[in-house]
């Protein structure tokens, strides 16, 4: 069969899978616009952004902080964590900490052990619950019933804050307005693997482009749950740390925004943090995220669409919470795209031209919109050379090779019942050692299936002479086949396990 066919009727099914088709690359033509919107908005107010405050005030009138360091079974990471915390420059009478520590493993140990090491002026105290009741927002609230500091800093056991982290990130308080202080991640092992390299692009995207346009332009962005500071007023006027959702920072922000604070982001404060090392682990952590997002979205949207706010912002909001839909979109494109093609090969029919144009143009708009946002983010952080230049393509299939596993995070934050909160492993000084990876199940075996059937399609479509759907369909089909083979090689792999103690936790009178 040639490239091009004579024509022929046209069955009725093949005009419904059309249809589909059509309807399917324009609703995700939207989302990928979004990200070019967003584009324009950071490089519209980019000039108006300022590092923020030069000065800081003096020793005696800076806020008092309690810096909360919340801890599950992190042995690998915990001590780097301590340390980097006991040598922030901060006055001693003016800050403390809370290691707030729901392990069961050695991590207590290794905890107790760094802390006999510290400066006897510097005040820690080592909170140990019952129970791991509401995760890490469970922590973090009990952490807060235990402190009448002004302010809250939090840090996750795998971020190193510099030294000048909270002399810079408490200025933007002198306003009472405001609520919370975000700062932007930075990467302790960008250069570990290509997945790593990948995984920066993808933050870098978030935190100059996302978040900078929002917060520039009075939309609300989220506190990302580690690497910022809260006025705790905020935090008890928006109704404090809850559980119902995987993502108590974005449930908290938007109920902290829908009260009427205002949230500052510092793009010039960079806290780093370790990458996930395995496929496996990432993939989870973006589960998580998204399922998270799908709940809070449930739980929030409906009150902030009937909130007397701009037109803009909840817009804005609605892409933020619901962005998780483009995985269904795009993994029903997936499916829908294949038996077109055949049904097209079996009729011999030629299609009309414009319906080539629809399966072609949107999508190439919307994912050059896509390279742009990320593109922009690394020209921002002045990391645009050609290594960047030549990942960003990968991008695009690792963005399409997360479908299968977008569209199941979806689905579970669809249902009641929120999920454990499941922490990623960090290896932290100890690259050579892999702790046990996150299980998976029968997630990597359907990602090979849909790459083995978006590779079906780009035969079909280069058959027919469908040039644009052969190229996005292998570009789906490389992503689900990288994504499905390391998670399934991680599972395979002998991991370092660490022994569990099954020992109930003992919680300070």
């Amino acid at each position: 069969m040639s490239g091009r066919y004579s024509a022929g009727p046209v069955p009725p099914c093949t005009d419904i899978l059309a249809a589909a088709q059509a309807t399917l690359v324009l609703a995700l033509a939207v989302f990928g616009l979004h990200r070019g919107f967003l584009v324009w908005l950071h490089l519209r107010t980019r000039r108006r952004r300022a590092d923020g405050p030069a000065a800081t005030p003096p020793d005696v009138e800076l806020p008092r902080v309690t810096v909360q360091l919340p801890l599950y079974n992190e042995p690998a990471v915990a001590a780097r964590l301590l340390r980097a915390v006991a040598a922030l420059d901060y006055p001693r009478t003016r800050f403390d900490v809370q290691v707030l520590d729901d392990s069961s493993d050695e991590t207590p140990a290794t905890v107790a052990s760094v802390l006999a090491h510290l400066p006897p002026d510097l005040s820690v105290v080592h909170i140990r619950r019952r129970d791991r009741s509401g995760f890490k927002a469970g922590a973090l609230a009990r952490g807060l019933a235990l402190t009448e500091a002004e302010l809250v800093a939090v840090f996750d056991a795998d971020f190193v804050p510099p030294p000048d982290f909270l002399r810079r990130a408490v200025t933007p308080f002198a306003d009472a307005r405001i609520g919370m202080v975000q700062a932007r991640w930075e990467h302790l092992n960008p250069m570990h693997s290509l997945l790593t390299s990948m995984q920066r692009l993808l933050l870098d995207g978030h935190f100059v482009v996302e978040h900078g346009a929002r917060a520039a332009t009075g939309r609300f962005f989220n506190f990302n749950g580690t690497a910022g500071v809260f006025r705790r007023a905020c935090i008890e006027d928006a109704g404090g740390w809850q559980h119902d959702t995987l993502t108590e920072d974005l449930d908290l922000s938007y109920r902290a925004q829908l009260a009427g604070w205002r949230f500052s982001y510092r793009p010039d404060i960079a806290c780093p943090a370790e990458l996930p090392v395995t496929m496996s682990d990432f993939l989870g952590q973006q589960h998580r995220w998204a399922k998270g997002s799908v709940q809070t979205a449930r739980k929030i949207l409906p009150r902030l669409l009937r909130a007397s706010l701009p037109l803009r912002t909840k817009i804005e909001a609605v892409f933020h919470l619901a962005g998780n839909a483009g995985f269904v979109l795009l993994l029903a494109l997936m499916l829908v795209t294949l038996p077109l093609q055949i049904m097209r090969a079996l009729d011999g029919g030629e299609p009309p031209a414009w319906s080539k144009r629809i399966e072609g143009l949107p999508l190439a708009a919307s994912l050059a919109c896509v390279l742009l946002h990320y593109g922009v983010a690394q020209a921002t952080l002045r990391r645009c050379d050609l290594g960047t230049l030549l990942r960003l393509p990968l991008l695009l299939a690792l963005g399409a090779g997360m479908a299968v596993n977008g569209t199941a995070a979806l689905l579970g934050g669809l249902g009641s019942h929120t999920g454990e909160f499941l922490r990623t492993p960090k290896v932290g000084a100890s690259p050579g050692r892999r702790p046990a990876p996150t299980r998976r199940g029968v997630l990597p075996w359907l990602e090979m299936g849909l790459g083995l059937w978006c590779t079906a399609t780009v035969l079909a479509s280069y058959r027919i002479g469908h040039y644009w759907t052969a190229t996005f369909h292998g570009l789906f089909a490389a992503g689900l086949l990288w994504v499905g083979i390391g998670s399934l090689r991680d599972g395979a792999r002998a991991p370092w396990t660490t022994r569990i103690d099954a020992q109930p936790h003992v919680e300070p009178t």
